[in-house]
């Protein structure tokens, strides 16, 4: 029993994760259909702000997802080996985000 809770929050917070990409990718088209419209002069940046906030809330949230998923349900060393390849790409993914969204890495001062 105990292990169908877990799995369940594992799966809530990736259903959670896509329905904000998703709800941020629609929202923010219309938002910049509507400044672009209007003639807005930041609708461009603007939108990819968003788009970009979303998707780095997005890929946290997977990656929590994963964490929960692997540490205490299935804590084989394949299991581990993935959860440390997903956790890369996604850091990656997520850095390359910054340094579109910022022109900076994240670890560096603004």
């Amino acid at each position: 029993m105990h292990r169908q809770w877990i799995e369940v929050a594992a799966d809530g917070i990736e259903a959670l994760a896509v329905f904000i990409i998703v709800t941020a990718m629609i929202y923010g088209t219309v938002k910049y259909l509507i400044e672009f419209a209007r003639r807005a002069e930041d609708s461009y940046e603007n939108y990819r702000l968003q788009l970009g906030r979303a998707l780095l809330l997005g890929l946290e949230l997977l990656v929590a997802a994963d964490v929960i998923r692997t540490v205490t349900l299935e804590l084989t060393m394949q299991n581990i080996l993935m959860l440390a390849v997903l956790v890369l790409v996604r850091t990656f993914l997520s850095w390359s985000l910054v340094v579109e969204m910022k022109g900076r890495w994240p670890w560096q001062q603004a």
